[in-house]
């Protein structure tokens, strides 16, 4: 039987692109052969995207429909259609059309080379200066930063299999990080060079704001794909060090103090190496409080996600989960075609 794939689009106000897109995808995945399914997850638009959702829902049963409340954004709404699939495969594209479902079964031919998550590639990304020049700084920093060497993490076109999806949580605004958190999580991704198309309905619906937004989840998640574990080897090594260099400085001023009788109360040095010394005693706290959470959270046993497959005896491998493939996995690794 057919594997199906599921696609996930997140739409806030497109109306005048949702059926030009269904029509694409049908030609690009009926012509490729690939079973599939559709679910439109409408993040609150104003404009009448819903009706027209809701008209192809009504007159298809490869079409459903989730309509959140208000706008919660992208990761919301992301969050929602995976828990909505039933497929073994899961795409994720724009409803602006700005992805090319033409570009859909070369992604899915990537999965079944053995990859978990395969992330495009805009080639000659069709957006003004203001949007490209950003963006490249954007994955030059988070490529540097989480050792992960994609080029473009924020595409909206990506592929994944359905363990991947049920592994992962993402909230916030953190969709832009997906590759890292699903790498972190011991999945192998790849990207997939892919074309990039202008808009042509509807206007962007990101401004200036998200790029500060995007630099504060970037710190959240590598601060849990690190040390959500062991906190306490972050605030209590750097706790120490303050620690260490407060006491220094206290030494240095007692000598002054006593062997050349200097006076010392009125020196700045003296309040900065108290300071430094309370600030690494609250580190250090604030380390231990974090122990005892993760503490408590490992006492419920051992994350059942973590495992890939598991070998029997007699040479049977079982899945911890039936939805997971039986692809061993490499921990942390990103391999690039």
């Amino acid at each position: 039987m057919l594997a199906l794939t599921s696609l996930v689009i997140p739409v806030f106000n497109e109306a005048d692109s949702i059926e030009p897109l269904v029509a694409e995808i049908d030609a690009a995945l009926g012509a490729a052969g690939l079973a599939f399914e559709i679910v439109f997850v409408d993040d609150g638009s104003t404009d009448g995207s819903f009706a027209a959702m809701e008209r192809l829902a009504a007159a298809r049963d490869d079409v459903r429909v989730v309509r959140l409340r208000r706008n919660f954004g992208k990761a919301a709404a992301l969050a929602h259609g995976f828990q909505a699939v039933r497929g073994d495969y899961v795409v994720t594209l724009d409803g602006d059309r700005q992805d090319d479902p033409a570009e859909i079964p070369g992604l899915i031919a990537r999965l079944n080379e053995g990859y978990d998550l395969v992330s495009g590639w805009k080639q000659s990304r069709q957006d003004p200066l203001n949007k490209t020049v950003p963006s490249r700084f954007f994955n030059w920093t988070v490529r540097r930063t989480s050792g992960i060497p994609l080029h473009d993490f924020n595409c909206g076109l990506k592929a994944y299999r359905r363990e991947v999806v049920d592994t992962i949580h993402v909230y916030g605004e953190q969709h832009r990080y997906i590759p890292v958190v699903a790498a972190q999580a011991g999945f192998r991704i790849t990207e997939e060079p892919v074309s990039h198309r202008p808009r042509t309905a509807g206007k962007s619906k990101y401004g200036w704001q998200r790029y500060l937004r995007g630099y504060l989840d970037l710190l959240t998640v590598l601060f849990l794909g690190r040390y959500q574990h062991r906190p306490q080897h972050l605030f209590g090594g750097i706790g120490t060090l303050l620690i260490l260099i407060g006491v220094l400085v206290e030494l240095y001023l007692s000598v002054d103090k006593l062997v050349f009788g200097n006076p010392i109360g009125q020196r700045p040095l003296l309040l900065l190496g108290a300071l430094l010394i309370i600030v690494g005693v609250q580190l250090l706290s604030l380390g231990l409080i974090g122990e005892l959470i993760a503490n408590s959270r490992a006492r419920s046993g051992p994350d059942d996600a973590q495992v890939a497959l598991v070998v029997e005896a007699g040479g049977t491998g079982a899945s911890q989960d039936a939805a997971v493939a039986a692809t061993p996995v490499v921990p942390g690794a990103a391999d690039l075609s």
